[in-house]
């Protein structure tokens, strides 16, 4: 087989923009935007994408594409998560400063060659503040925008291969300062599900979030769920951290008297809401079938848990709040933010059931307050007067059939005001028709509450504000106080990822990388230089530059091991630390957000002709669609053709690949002659006729690449 070059554009996002920075006394609000469009996803497409032959794959494709639906469009590309239990698509983050009754300031685009988010995923991007109140932090996925069913997928480090949504991706924590600088720290936590929310506290990060999407539970997966914690600055190759972990076997049924049955291991720990208060980290379970849907504390009172002793840190339900597993009687409450008002006063965010019918006759959804008297925690009220539960809003241009109720609140934050009251700031949670009510045009309210008051008679008289209402494709997720500047200001740190797939544990020699983040570049002067290993520099030629993008050439002479990298713009420099430089780096390109493989495929015939065409089309809407290689009766041989990077270090001999679990040739890995494009050429075997949409794995030196699927008939 000759080596051979597909020719195609490489494509990265930016975002040009101008930040003057966070006001002491604003509030600031987490929104996403829907991008896609019937280009993302067509009709007919396999999901989940890239799921495994070791996984139950979903036998029903796409029903619908990818546009958004609209008020004269009956084409809704939330209905997929009627038949893919993991859909989602990434959509790019902004942070809207508004002030306390919701007027607009300035809006910080987060670029997306940083993160993203998985726009119907409600219970993502929590805002908090540190703990020092200098930077706010939130979850986010190291993806593109437009990429179908991140949220539900495998982290780098620890891959199921059950889990049918087959794909890798880092859940990160996303630091923002004062002035807008930004630092994103990827992580290992939470694969198969979504991480939540995140707080600096003591130089680490706090985290929470859900983990888990296969048939079974995995020791290293479990591993990943629940209370977490992290480093700034860590390594893409950092194992996750857990913070203690909850069973139900724990708690006594008191039906019984006796300890409650061992639930699904990991899903006990299933947190959404995360505070810190008084040097103590509070969490909440609100959702699932497991475990107990109530508020716990996460180590010892008056002590937040250190790396050291963190896996001995023990998880409890708050005396007072529910004990109950959530299997046992039908949950009446679903807890989500939490905010104290003081060490006596907590409130509690309830999002409701999910269910239409019962939004308006809730008593528990909404703003709950309770009060801690003798050791115990009791429910005096919940505020609910405005929220108009139950009853549908309109949205402008939004279909009238899908327009939204609020259910109740998710994320909140407060502030004591100095006349003994409380202003609460809140995100609704909704109820509607819709495929998937995460998608829903949603909320941002406030209310008055007086901290001492206990008279629920007295509390009905308080009326949430709707601040803000989504627009058709917007949704609100979280929200907290501005940020303060520290005495030295923050600086944006470079995200230095694998330029073809952004979950490669690190980058290799002659490999293809991209710098990412705010300012990286400008009209001219830019320059990126690794010191590495033997702390020798070397200049790195760049392939193209944005502001928020810097594509490089990494030098096939920096040594392995941990380097640094910087990147100037001519004005100014970027510095990020402990970047791994390995042998290998393996990825391949796709042609859309789904991993279907932008490659060709060479079919001798019994004649001896030889066809060379692409393994991918488009359909009419102009979105990429799988195109069937013939193999079996009638062709002698089939060979796929790849392009990627980071894999020529291992060449031919270091090099395997599977089509569907099996294993297959591998004729050729190694350099095309264009800078950092690798090739590789894989013998289809003939028994895999007619088998449909499978999953290819290249593995370079036992690294594997990110997975990418092709149809065989």
């Amino acid at each position: 087989m000759p080596r051979t070059l597909l020719c195609f554009a490489l494509s990265f996002s930016a975002f040009a923009q101008t930040f003057s920075g966070f006001t002491a006394g604003n509030i600031v609000v987490s929104r996403s935007v829907y991008t896609g469009s019937a280009v993302t996803l067509a009709v007919g497409q396999p999901l989940p994408p890239v799921c495994p032959s070791t996984a139950a794959c979903g036998t029903t494709p796409a029903t619908a594409s990818g546009a958004y639906i609209t008020a004269t469009s009956t084409n809704n590309v939330f209905n997929n998560n009627i038949v893919d239990g993991s859909f989602g698509v990434t959509s790019p983050l902004f942070l809207d400063q508004l002030t306390p009754t919701g007027t607009l300031v300035n809006s910080l685009a987060i670029p997306t060659s940083m993160v993203t988010t998985s726009f119907s995923s409600k219970s993502e991007v929590a805002l908090n503040l540190s703990t020092d109140g200098t930077a706010i932090t939130f979850m986010a996925y190291v993806a593109p925008p437009n990429t179908v069913d991140v949220s539900n997928a495998n982290t780098p480090m620890a891959y199921d291969p059950t889990n049918p949504a087959g794909g890798s991706f880092y859940r990160s924590v996303v630091q923002v300062g004062a002035n807008g600088a930004i630092v994103v720290t990827p992580t290992n936590s939470y694969s198969g599900n979504n991480g939540r929310a995140a707080i600096l506290a003591n130089g680490t990060y706090y985290m929470v979030g859900n983990a888990n999407n296969g048939s079974g539970t995995p020791a290293n997966i479990i591993a990943t769920a629940g209370a977490q914690m992290a480093i700034p600055g860590q390594s893409l190759a950092t194992p996750a951290f857990q913070l203690g972990s909850f069973s139900l076997s724990e708690v006594t049924n008191p039906a019984t008297g006796l300890p409650y049955a061992a639930d699904k291991a990991g899903k006990d720990n299933n947190f959404r809401g995360l505070t810190i208060f008084n040097n103590t980290m509070y969490v909440s379970k609100g959702s699932g079938s497991n475990g107990i849907n109530t508020v716990y504390r996460v180590g010892d009172a008056g002590s937040l848990p250190t790396i050291a002793n963190a896996a001995s840190a023990a998880i409890s339900v708050l005396p007072g709040f529910s004990a109950i597993s959530a299997k046992a009687v039908s949950p009446t409450m679903f807890p989500f933010g939490l905010f104290f008002a003081n060490a006596t006063t907590l409130y509690v965010a309830d999002e409701g059931d999910g269910t239409a019918a019962d939004a308006a006759t809730s008593k528990t959804s909404g703003l709950q307050k309770w009060i801690l008297k003798n050791g115990t925690w009791s429910l005096v009220y919940t505020l609910q007067t405005g929220l108009n539960l139950g009853q549908q809003y309109f949205v402008t241009n939004y279909p009238a059939t899908l327009n939204p109720a609020t259910d109740g609140l998710r994320n909140i934050t407060g502030q004591v005001n100095a006349n003994g009251t409380v202003t609460v700031w809140g995100i609704t949670s909704t109820v509607s028709t819709n495929g998937d009510q995460g998608a829903d045009p949603n909320q941002l309210v406030s209310i008055t509450d007086v901290i001492a008051n206990t008279d629920p008679t007295v509390a009905a008289k308080e009326t949430f504000t709707i601040l803000r209402t989504a627009n058709p494709g917007e949704v609100l997720r979280g929200v907290c106080l501005t940020p303060t500047a520290p005495a030295t200001p923050a600086t944006n740190v470079p995200l230095i990822l694998n330029a073809v797939n952004p979950s490669a544990v690190a980058i290799a020699p002659g490999s293809i990388a991209t710098a990412n983040g705010q300012n990286l570049a400008a009209a001219s002067g830019n320059a990126v230089s690794i010191i590495d290993a033997n702390g020798i520099v070397t200049s790195a030629q760049i392939l193209s530059a944005t502001p928020t993008q810097v594509t490089f050439l990494v030098p096939a002479t920096v040594a392995i091991g941990t380097a640094q990298v910087t990147v100037s713009n001519g004005t100014t420099t970027q510095t990020s630390n402990n970047v791994d430089i390995t042998t290998v780096s393996p990825a391949i390109y796709t042609a859309n957000g789904s991993g279907l493989a932008r490659a060709n495929y060479y079919q001798g015939s019994a004649s001896g002709a030889l066809t060379i065409l692409p393994v991918y089309t488009t359909n009419r809407d102009g979105a990429f669609i799988s195109s069937p290689v013939p193999v079996g009766s009638g062709v002698t041989a089939s060979y796929l053709v790849m392009l990627g990077t980071g894999f020529a270090n291992a060449g031919t001999a270091l090099t395997t690949a599977t089509i569907n679990g099996v294993a297959s040739t591998v004729t050729y890995a190694g350099p095309t002659g264009s800078p950092g494009i690798d090739q590789i050429n894989i013998l289809i075997p003939a028994k895999l006729a007619g088998a449909g949409y499978v999953n290819v794995q290249v593995t370079a030196e036992g690294v594997a690449a990110n997975p990418v699927q092709i149809t065989l008939k």
